[in-house]
């Protein structure tokens, strides 16, 4: 008899563990979100102007809805972010480095330092990010437009202001496709640090 409960009860702990495989193989798998960047790349002027001088970003904010590597959408004032998409990395650290770059890439006479010489710099400049968003402004199904907005603090080395102004671009995306949101981001950025490298260059000389 106990025998025949022995394996009665084996008997059930195999079924048990059977059904428990088959749900766990029912579950659906999660997709992988694509990732995406952008660059913000800008064309260089043809010839440099003026002397050169040194600047070095210290501070700034970034809006904080928008700073991590999801996409942000507003409509109205909703916000949301686009399902299985994200930045390759958090939308603030690929600014920072456009931002590099479009100074690196520009022949004006401004010259970005590392954070480690920022001691040397002749001027100091701020950036805040205060909008970073696609909006559909024109209905859920619609191309919406990419905003990039930032407000721009150079003060020289003796603290004090040499200028304070502000950048918006605004770029309607080619569809209401990811790709083509991505893209609009790209130029958005582009235009709006592009302009920022141009204003340095003429506050600077």
């Amino acid at each position: 008899m106990n025998m025949f409960k022995r394996t009665l009860a084996a008997l059930s702990l195999a079924a048990l563990a059977s059904s428990l495989a088959a749900c766990i193989t029912l579950l659906p798998e999660e997709k992988a979100a694509q990732l995406y960047r952008f660059d913000g790349d800008i064309a260089p002027p043809v010839a440099a102007q003026g002397s050169q001088f040194t600047v070095a970003r210290l501070g700034g904010s970034f809006v904080q809805a928008a700073s991590n590597d999801r996409i942000m959408t507003t409509t109205g004032s909703q916000v949301a972010y686009i399902a299985q998409s994200r930045w390759v990395s958090p939308a603030s650290v690929l600014f920072n480095e456009a931002l590099s770059r479009a100074f690196d890439a520009n022949a004006g006479p401004a010259r970005l330092l590392t954070r480690g010489d920022a001691g040397k710099a002749d001027y100091i400049l701020r950036v805040d990010v205060t909008q970073f968003e696609a909006n559909y402004d024109r209905g859920a199904k619609a191309a919406p437009e990419v905003v990039v907005s930032m407000r721009a603090t150079l003060t020289g080395a003796n603290r004090s202001l040499a200028g304070s102004t502000h950048f918006e671009a605004r770029v309607r995306a080619g569809s209401n496709r990811v790709s083509a949101i991505v893209a609009a981001y790209d130029q958005a950025v582009a235009q709006a640090l592009g302009e920022l490298v141009a204003w340095t260059n003429g506050k600077g000389a």
